[in-house]
């Protein structure tokens, strides 16, 4: 081949693998820490109530040295939220759980619920990122054990719930409110079985459950609750599980949004069945005649040895429940 043509396609191959350098750098020392906090309002309150501000926080993957995180998610408290909701995966280390109380330290005594991902039992490895096209990661044997016990000790100092696989309820400025949940549906730890029984314990267990419940000639409850489902992993069994449970509101995470990004197209995988459209954000999940609205959170970070984010900042999620119309 002679020189002059060999000339453009050099320029053309220095071009592109300047451009991918370019683009690895963004999202490796920029976008990975460029923290968002997403604000968004749902209508599921009762009329004439007040609002309520949940803090929807998911996907931190903390290491102990992740310094910068850890002050963004403290300042985060000074939304003063009356609830919140962790959708799991908060460890990234096996000494992970000193900068998720260095992180979550200022909302001791806020109301709050949580559940497992898979991340809180199992440290991370290193994969072949490509394999997430073939579809949702596998365990990986290597996998060290993390000491989730000291997670749920934590969360229980801080006055935080615990919805693996069962139900609780909250008054929340005048508002009452039952969640479910389950444990990590990402591992088959999910019990949807188990959230039929737990709901009918917490009504069974409620002196007002008679004045809350639909009575059989109106169908319409004398003091409304606002039910909420939460799971790490939206797969789409737990989600229709939760509709077909009364859900008006859905909470969940693990799909860290894509993680990497294609502006104009958006996520490539999502790392579990949910549709591509719907792998961040608030939208609404339809099964058979019923819906609910559903949060997936984009995370607020990466495995240790994945640490980049491209078209797809982490972030956090302040949202605002109203009165529905």
């Amino acid at each position: 081949m002679s020189p002059s043509k060999l000339a453009p396609a050099a320029s053309i191959a220095l071009a592109i693998g300047a451009a991918g350098a370019a683009t690895l750098a963004w999202g490796v020392l920029v976008e990975r820490k460029r923290w968002t906090l997403r604000r968004v309002e749902v209508p599921v309150l009762p009329a004439g109530s007040s609002p309520i501000k949940v803090l929807h926080l998911s996907d931190l993957h903390m290491a102990p040295w992740q310094r910068e995180k850890q002050a963004w998610v403290r300042s985060l408290a000074e939304l003063e939220p009356d609830l919140v909701v962790d959708t799991g995966d908060n460890l990234g280390h096996e000494r992970g759980i000193e900068g998720i109380r260095a992180a979550f330290e200022p909302f001791r005594g806020v109301p709050g619920v949580f559940v497992n991902g898979s991340n809180d039992y199992f440290g991370p490895v290193l994969k072949n990122p490509f394999l997430y096209f073939t579809g949702p990661s596998g365990h990986v044997p290597r996998s060290k054990r993390l000491d989730i016990g000291e997670l749920h000790a934590y969360f229980a100092e801080l006055g935080w719930q615990d919805l693996d696989n069962t139900a609780t309820t909250l008054d929340l400025r005048g508002t009452h409110f039952e969640f479910f949940g389950v444990d990590d549906p990402h591992k088959g730890f999910d019990r949807l079985d188990l959230i039929t029984g737990a709901i009918d314990d917490l009504r069974a267990d409620d002196p007002l459950a008679d004045d809350r419940w639909p009575d059989a000639a109106s169908g319409t409850p004398t003091r409304p609750t606002v039910t909420v489902g939460v799971t790490h992993a939206p797969y789409q069994r737990v989600l229709n599980s939760f509709v077909n449970h009364g859900a008006q509101l859905m909470l969940a995470g693990h799909t860290h949004g894509g993680q990497v990004c294609v502006p104009g197209f958006g996520a490539l995988v999502t790392n579990c069945d949910i549709p591509r459209t719907q792998v961040k954000g608030l939208s609404v999940w339809r099964h058979g005649l019923r819906s609910a609205f559903l949060n997936v959170s984009a995370g607020l970070g990466t495995s240790i040895y994945a640490p980049v984010r491209f078209a797809c900042p982490p972030e956090a999620t302040l949202i605002t429940l109203v009165a529905s119309s």
